[in-house]
């Protein structure tokens, strides 16, 4: 019974110190996340603007200029698919996630006659996939927990250099979009080629577009371009997508540190409830022990008496 209490004490001693670890990392978890939420809120309204300006552009532009990066390609064979999640684990399902919903995206473009190539952001979706047995063409990895714009600056080159040089027809990207420390949602954004990306969907258009009967008429009444739409353009599309893939890096670092901070919590309240339980079962094997021990004297006591 004493070897018994002793082992119950090793595990609660051992659980006791991994809740520690838990809950230090719950909070440096909870730090970083508000930095990269206010990271987020800062880029947002940037972000919102190169993709409005881009837009408007476009429509002013007509047609959309011949140039490589802006031209689509008559046949979509391959499609260029980057994943963004993150260098370590400990965060629940976030890096699963955006694996299984890769791997999904794959399978769909594979049935409908379209070859994936794979590009990964981050160790994690980098070697499940070559878990899988699926090649990654390229990872980028080492600043997933603070990304800086040279980092979305180095992706998005990569990827406009596969598109303009026909390696991929098409290019996407799967995110954890943040939106609590709760909740993430994994998003799936086309960002090349432009004809195709989501900034020329109306649906993302700001409330004065939206109520505009015409937006195409009115925004070429109320905006004089100089140099040419044709020449912004030019300009803006690289920018475009590498504004897109830092939004998408920091939305990701963001869900990531809300992920872990929440799977930390979990695992110090169940390391709560563990210890517990096994104190709990100490108190009992004690109890046992000291109930044996009285009833042994009892009986001793008895016999002598006897």
């Amino acid at each position: 019974m004493a070897t018994s209490q002793r082992d119950v004490r090793n595990r609660i001693s051992a659980i006791k110190n991994i809740q520690k670890i838990t809950r230090a990392m719950e909070m440096v978890a909870a730090a970083r996340l508000r930095r990269a939420e206010q990271r987020i809120e800062a880029l947002r309204p940037y972000a919102d603007a190169i993709r409005r300006m881009t837009r408007q552009a476009a429509q002013a532009a007509g047609d959309v200029p011949r140039l490589p990066i802006l031209t689509e390609h008559p046949d979509v064979r391959t499609v260029g698919v980057l994943l963004v999640a993150g260098d370590r684990g400990l965060a629940g399902a976030f890096n699963s996630n955006i694996v299984r919903a890769g791997v999904a995206a794959g399978r769909e473009h594979g049935a409908e006659g379209r070859t994936p190539v794979y590009f990964a952001s981050g160790r994690r979706p980098a070697s499940s996939l070559n878990f899988r047995g699926l090649e990654v063409a390229e990872s980028f990895t080492g600043f997933t927990d603070r990304p800086a714009y040279a980092d979305a600056r180095r992706i998005a080159e990569r990827l406009m250099a596969a598109y303009v040089d026909n390696e991929v027809d098409q290019v996407e990207v799967l995110f954890n979009g943040y939106i609590s420390p709760l909740t993430q949602i994994v998003r799936r954004e086309t960002l090349l080629p432009l004809q195709q990306a989501t900034i020329l969907d109306d649906s993302d258009a700001d409330e004065g577009e939206r109520e505009s009967p015409s937006p195409g008429a009115r925004q070429r009444a109320l905006v004089d371009y100089e140099p040419d739409p044709e020449d912004i353009l030019k300009r803006l599309v690289p920018d475009y997508v590498e504004i897109s893939v830092y939004r998408a890096l920091l939305e990701s670092t963001a869900s990531e540190h809300g992920a872990r901070m929440t799977a930390m919590r979990n695992a110090s309240e169940n390391a709560s409830t563990l210890i517990d339980d096994y104190t709990l079962e100490m108190n009992r094997a004690r109890q046992s022990e000291i109930t044996q021990e009285i009833m042994e004297v009892v009986a001793g006591a008895e016999g002598l008496a006897g």
